[in-house]
């Protein structure tokens, strides 16, 4: 298991800039894309370019397309150890700098750089597709399961569960910070790591989160 401090801030930069930048808001990505979530479908179906049905089968196949990628940028990407000093450094800023300090409330969402980006290139592979009656209802999706993903990220770390279900989903992303970094790699769901066989016993991991 890596070390790990608890309820305290660390310095990722020595630059006051890339320091400055590195942090973000936990409201920032809803601010700027649930409008963007909302406004896609609004359009779409207001011009005829998606139907209804259309809209929710495959903004639903685009909710679970994020899952499936989260699952994997998680555990092949965030938890890349790297192979030399440049990489092992993108390492520790992507995703170790949050295994050491995962009490750092303003590093529990994806900087809008880093959204924006990604989104960007989404978008530009889609519209190759020339299909918008499918890719705008999952590209919609797609952005919902990003903010749902941000959402419990935040969530699990920040704030105390009120339901079973979210105890469970904490307990579950406790254990792969605190018990075992290589099981648990879906946050906003458990159904992957089911799946896959890479979900760890997430017992008394709540108490631990304290």
């Amino acid at each position: 298991m890596r070390e790990y401090v608890r309820n305290q801030r660390g310095r990722m930069f020595e630059s006051n800039f890339f320091e400055f930048f590195s942090k973000v808001h936990p409201a920032a990505p809803f601010v700027l894309w649930v409008p963007v979530v909302l406004a896609i479908p609004i359009y779409a179906l207001s011009n005829g370019i998606c139907t209804p049905l259309g809209l929710l089968g495959f903004g639903i196949f685009g909710f679970l397309s994020w899952q499936v990628t989260e699952y994997f940028a998680h555990k092949k990407l965030f938890h890349w150890l790297g192979i030399g000093p440049v990489s092992r450094r993108f390492h520790d800023i992507v995703h170790g700098f949050h295994h050491r300090y995962p009490d750092d409330a303003q590093r529990l969402v994806m900087p809008l750089a880093v959204s924006i980006s990604i989104a960007a290139i989404v978008a530009a592979l889609l519209s190759l597709l020339d299909r918008p009656s499918f890719s705008w209802p999952w590209f919609t999706g797609f952005l919902a399961g990003y903010l749902f993903y941000d959402f419990m990220h935040w969530s699990t770390h920040f704030r105390k569960p009120l339901t079973n279900w979210g105890r469970a989903m904490r307990a579950h992303h406790m254990a792969h910070h605190f018990a075992d970094i290589d099981t648990n790699y879906g946050i906003s769901h458990r159904w992957m790591d089911r799946w896959l066989g890479t979900e760890g016993k997430a017992r008394r991991q709540e108490e631990r989160a304290q």
